[in-house]
């Protein structure tokens, strides 16, 4: 039990100067960033601290350097992570892939998702051993070791889901309609050492994610659909 010390006080900052004036702080700020090179700040009400997840330094499915991204953008907009100009916050996400590890088509204003424009690879090799529950090829790489759901089946957990039915299973080999492919990771995940992203890499901005009370919470929309 506290003495709410930090919540009467500011209850997100670790020090919230109070009953002062303008000419005041900036003395203090000129003083401690200036004089004795200290990083001051936060995000306040306007830009918040950009994300994103691991990217090509330890993810095979990573379409773009996501820390490369976000790092630079974080140098590039500094003033307005530490000094709040606008009346509400902004937020750039970074996802390597569609699989959306920082989610940020639900959690950002400005979203870029990693993505790729020619054919998912596929093994063919590999979609057979899958097939014949090679110990070597479990599904989900392993994820799921229990299985209470039976032993795997490529069209029950593969093709039967396929979100636009674009992919077909003849019992030898897995075709896939690449154009109709809308990029959900889920036969990659499923199969990680049959099917690849493609080669011809690159990422998809969405803008405007939001959760309104009255309209309830809405994802990103497409601005640009490809950016190499």
């Amino acid at each position: 039990r506290g003495s709410g010390l930090t919540n009467m006080h500011g209850s997100t900052g670790d020090i919230i100067f109070l009953g002062t004036t303008t000419p005041q702080l900036e003395e203090v700020f000129w003083t401690l960033t200036h004089d004795l090179k200290q990083d001051l700040g936060g995000s306040g009400s306007h830009l918040r601290t950009p994300s994103d997840c691991l990217g090509q330094s330890r993810c095979e499915y990573s379409c773009y350097d996501t820390q490369a991204i976000c790092h630079f953008l974080t140098n590039e907009y500094q003033d307005e992570l530490h000094r709040p100009a606008f009346p509400y916050k902004f937020k750039f996400k970074f996802d390597g892939c569609p699989n959306c590890c920082v989610a940020s088509i639900a959690r950002s204003d400005m979203s870029f998702i990693g993505t790729w424009k020619d054919r998912i690879r596929i093994d063919q090799d590999a979609v057979n051993k899958y097939v014949e529950k090679d110990p070597a090829y479990p599904a989900n790489a392993g994820a799921h070791k229990g299985r209470d759901w039976g032993p795997f089946d490529i069209e029950k957990e593969v093709t039967d889901l396929c979100p636009t039915h674009c992919m077909k299973w003849d019992g030898q080999k897995l075709h896939i309609d690449d154009a109709n492919c809308t990029r959900c990771m889920h036969c990659i995940n499923v199969m990680p050492r049959a099917l690849k992203i493609g080669k011809e890499t690159g990422c998809s901005i969405l803008v405007g994610a939001k959760a309104p009370i009255l309209d309830g919470a809405q994802m990103g929309s497409l601005l640009v659909p490809f950016v190499p």
